[in-house]
C-alpha cells in the first residue's frame, strides 16, 4: 500500500455516542484519550512520519460550560499520554486566551521525547483565523503553524463530511476519508480501511 506521509485526524462523535449510551455529552470526551494512542501506535507501526490531531477549537468553546471543561481535561490528558512516547510533540493554538490550558503552555514549542521520530501536532484551542492571523479582513504575515507539512489524508470519524476549519492551508491538497461509527468506537480497521482507500486515489497535486 502506498503510505500517507502526513495523516491528519479529527475525532468525532463523542457526544452523540455518550448520549446512545445514557450518559451527558460531557462523557464522551474522555473516552476517546484511549483511541488516540491506539491510532498513534498503528501509524508508527505502519511508517507514517507525521500526525495532527484535531483537539478542540475556540468555535467548541461556546458549548456548555461542563462539556467545555471536559473536552479541555481530555486534551491535557491526551497531550500527557503522549508525551511517554517516541514523538516529536507541538500543542497548536490560540495560548493568548483564557481558553488554553495553561498546563500545555511547555508543548507550544516542540519537544523531543523518548527517541523521537514521529512528529504530533495536537490542535488545542484552534481556528483558522487565528492560524492566518487574520484581523479586519486581512491576513497576516506569517502562518501560526508553519512547522506543520502538507496534510495527505485526513481522516475523520463521526460520519461528518466537512473539515470544521482544520488545517485549511496544509490541507488543502488532502484526500478526505470519512467514518460513520463514532471516535470512542474506534477500531485499528477504521485506519487500515482508510490507507487501503487512499492506496488507490491518483494523487496529482493539481498537475
Amino acid at each position: 500500500m502506498r503510505i500517507p506521509r502526513h495523516i491528519g485526524i479529527i475525532p468525532d462523535g463523542n457526544r452523540r455516542w455518550a448520549l446512545e449510551k445514557g450518559m451527558g455529552k460531557e462523557a464522551g470526551y474522555d473516552k476517546g484519550i484511549s483511541p488516540g494512542l491506539d491510532l498513534y501506535h498503528i501509524c508508527r507501526e505502519m511508517g507514517i512520519e507525521e500526525m495532527t490531531f484535531y483537539g478542540f477549537t475556540v468555535d467548541n468553546t461556546k458549548r456548555p460550560t461542563v462539556q467545555r471543561e471536559a473536552f479541555s481535561k481530555a486534551c491535557v490528558k491526551a497531550v500527557q499520554e503522549l508525551s511517554k512516547e517516541d514523538a516529536e510533540l507541538l500543542v497548536l493554538g490560540k495560548t493568548a486566551s483564557a481558553m488554553f490550558p495553561e498546563v500545555l503552555i511547555p508543548y507550544t514549542s516542540r519537544c523531543r521525547f523518548g527517541a523521537g521520530g514521529m512528529k504530533i501536532n495536537f490542535l488545542v484551542n484552534y481556528s483558522w483565523e487565528w492560524d492566518l492571523g487574520l484581523h479586519d479582513g486581512v491576513i497576516g504575515p506569517a502562518l501560526k503553524t508553519a512547522d506543520v507539512s502538507r496534510i495527505d489524508l485526513v481522516v475523520r470519524w463521526g460520519g461528518r463530511r466537512r473539515l470544521s476549519g482544520f488545517l485549511p492551508v496544509q490541507s488543502v491538497y488532502s484526500d478526505m476519508y470519512v467514518i460513520d461509527d463514532y471516535w470512542p468506537d474506534f477500531r485499528s480497521q477504521h485506519l487500515y480501511d482508510a490507507i487501503a482507500w487512499y492506496s488507490r486515489q491518483e494523487v496529482t497535486l493539481g498537475g
